[in-house]
């Protein structure tokens, strides 16, 4: 395991029953490096979207707790906030709540000369994702898709 993935790991047994107390759903943890910093960032949501006083609420509980058990041995930035809309789909109860949704799905490499495909999310499991294209099924291997998320329909 990565240092990268023990730190999320950890961020998010610390971060998920204060989510959870607040009645919220942890979307996602991520540590990653932008611009030579380093963020650590949660992702919540709830049903009809996430306040800022929400992300607040969470950001200060999880901040005493990261103060307390301090375990990322670099400085960073941490972050709580909303998915967004175009969030990706990556956990189960991501692609669960997405079915019979209109999604993208971006490729890493060409499938029929083109690497991105619209269509209503049909069928999943833990090795594929297929999607309704205009009637035409198509099934990719999760191995294969470089993104996959909600479509933005206006």
């Amino acid at each position: 395991m990565s240092r990268r993935d023990e730190y999320e790991q950890k961020a998010e047994a610390l971060l998920l029953p204060i989510v959870e107390r607040e009645g919220f759903e942890l979307v996602d943890v991520e540590y990653v490096k932008e611009a030579g910093n380093w963020y650590l960032r949660g992702y919540i949501d709830k049903p009809g979207g996430i306040t800022v006083n929400d992300c607040e609420a969470v950001s200060r509980a999880f901040s005493d707790k990261l103060d307390e058990n301090d375990f990322i041995e670099d400085s960073y930035i941490m972050e709580i906030s909303s998915p967004g809309l175009d969030r990706p789909l990556k956990k189960e109860k991501d692609f669960a709540r997405s079915m019979g949704r209109l999604v993208e799905v971006r490729t890493y490499r060409p499938i029929d000369k083109q690497k991105e495909f619209c269509g209503v999310l049909d069928a999943y499991d833990e090795n594929s994702v297929t999607i309704n294209e205009d009637g035409v099924l198509r099934t990719f291997e999760k191995k294969d898709i470089a993104l996959i998320r909600l479509a933005i329909e206006f």
